[in-house]
């Protein structure tokens, strides 16, 4: 059974800093996605960045470009994004999600593992 747990999530103010972890257990191939989605109060979910598990090819979303980086941890069963610079629309809860290889790495209705989601707040 695949779960994703995800952790890290609180209230922070503007300009600070905060670091999301996600732990996957079970096997889910060798090939995949491991990603952050994000959805505020209102809003479609969107994606907020990516990586892949072969060549850790990474990808995000212009919004957070230069300000979030996604990595692996040395077993690839746990995936990071650390958020520095932190503004107040990037309040919103944050979800881990796990897909093929062959997923568009942006588009949620395509990945089939999720985890329960963290609250990230930034304040003004």
């Amino acid at each position: 059974q695949v779960q994703l747990v995800e952790s890290g999530g609180g209230s922070v103010q503007a300009g600070g800093s905060l670091r999301l972890s996600c732990e996957l257990s079970g096997y889910i191939g060798s090939a995949y996605h491991m990603s952050w989605f994000r959805q505020a109060p209102g809003k479609d979910r969107e994606g907020v960045a990516a990586i892949y598990s072969i060549g850790g090819r990474t990808n995000y979303a212009d919004s957070v470009l230069g300000r979030f980086t996604i990595s692996q941890g040395n077993a690839k069963k746990t995936v990071y994004l650390q958020m520095n610079s932190l503004k107040p629309e990037d309040t919103a809860m944050y979800y881990c999600a796990a897909g093929g290889s062959w997923v568009r790495w942006s588009a949620p209705g395509q990945y089939t593992y999720w985890g329960q989601g963290t609250q990230v707040t930034v304040s003004s």
